[in-house]
């Protein structure tokens, strides 16, 4: 067996440490199962200390994950190129924005192979500006080298090629970052007992339909007193949609929704709820709602990228039109009326989906292929 000191290594890189820990854990696993060393680069945060516990060694990166200064960007380039330069992987992995642009700059300028997902489009793209174009022309340097970057949905990986960011024969598709569908095991339905528990699971920004879930909420309970509306994730987000804790409080207080708060482990929340909800403006592929659907819950969400991939109109929930409360509170609605029998047929839907379709196993091997022919590629130059 390879010793840990002389195993080739991959870098992996995103803009928190929760990201890595929650979304990346199995591939973290079964690299360091292959034999590789594995070395986590992102800011310091509270799940930071828990990813040595996966095997692999945790390296702290400070990034300022909502600024656009061009001499902090610079900074951060620099940072990448001393730290590539001192670990020398045989493999960068990169994740959200700046590490996808300023770490596969780095890693290009010295010859290692860069694999790149591209997890959403973000804020720069859901509200076109001067950003936008900034951004695009970072990822056409960026990527243009890359062995192969990795699109959660179609119309992400169709964008990209249309505007040359990425080459054709560059761009890979994956479902999202997969479920785990042993630990995300179906949940029976909730009991009925005259409520309705109504779930949304995201960050707290504007850009994820908040605001509509909220409104459609004032509007549902009108007309059915029954049903709960609930919000659970983080509040106080690095990022320019982010919604201030201080409206969320105002929300709870008025008694339209409540505020759960985060948790390390989002399975007895999703079982606790009879429908998870997904009000987003885009996404890349929807964790949350892959994660409801494996434990076998019905859903809404909007008719947008990264959303409508996970929902079949009719058969495990609905769709609706973005950035709209109306249409979203017509569907909370019906889902109202439904009979307990229905709710557990959606449901099922929902698991039968996740399994043919979001098999975290089915990522991870992709990514191993694109890591030995990395490798081989290297050694043939």
């Amino acid at each position: 067996m390879t010793s840990r000191k002389s195993a080739p290594r991959i870098l992996i890189c995103s803009n928190t440490a929760w990201s890595v820990y929650n979304f990346r854990r199995s591939l973290i696993v079964a690299l360091i199962a292959d034999g590789y060393e594995v070395v986590v680069v992102a800011p310091p945060d509270e799940y930071a200390e828990k990813l040595p516990g996966l095997g692999c060694r945790y390296i702290p990166l400070p990034m300022d994950n909502r600024g656009t200064s061009p001499l902090r960007d610079l900074r951060l380039l620099l940072r990448f190129w001393q730290m590539l330069r001192r670990e020398r992987p045989v493999a960068y992995l990169g994740y959200t924005i700046k590490p996808n642009v300023y770490g596969s700059l780095a890693a290009h300028s010295l010859g290692i192979p860069v694999i790149n997902n591209i997890a959403g489009l973000g804020a720069a793209f859901i509200r076109a500006s001067w950003l936008t174009e900034v951004a695009k022309l970072l990822y056409r340097l960026a990527l243009g080298r890359s062995q192969r970057v990795f699109f959660q949905n179609r119309e992400d990986r169709e964008l990209f090629i249309a505007k040359r960011l990425v080459r054709e024969a560059q761009a890979g598709l994956l479902p999202g970052s997969g479920v785990d569908l042993a630990r995300f095991s179906p949940a029976p339905p909730r009991p009925a007992d005259g409520e309705i528990r109504f779930l949304l699971v995201a960050r707290m920004l504007w850009d994820k339909g908040v605001g509509e879930f909220v409104e459609a909420a004032r509007r549902t309970r009108r007309a059915h007193p029954e049903a709960r509306f609930q919000l659970l994730g983080f509040l106080d987000v690095p990022n320019p949609a982010a919604i201030e804790r201080s409206v969320v409080e105002g929300w709870v207080a008025e008694g339209v929704v409540e505020y759960l708060g985060v948790t390390e482990d989002v399975r007895p929340h999703l079982a606790a709820a009879d429908c998870v909800v997904l009000p987003s403006y885009r996404e890349g592929l929807s964790r949350s709602l892959i994660e409801a659907a494996a434990l076998g819950r019905p859903l809404i969400a909007t008719d947008v990228p990264g959303c409508r991939e996970v929902v079949d109109d009719g058969v495990n929930g609905f769709l609706v039109a973005p950035r709209d409360a109306t249409p979203l509170a017509a569907a909370l609605a019906t889902f109202c009326s439904l009979t307990m029998a229905q709710r557990t047929r959606m449901g099922a839907s929902s698991r039968q989906k996740a399994v043919s379709e979001f098999d975290e196993t089915v990522v991870v091997d992709r990514y191993r292929h694109e890591i030995t022919r990395a490798i081989n590629a290297r050694k043939r130059s």
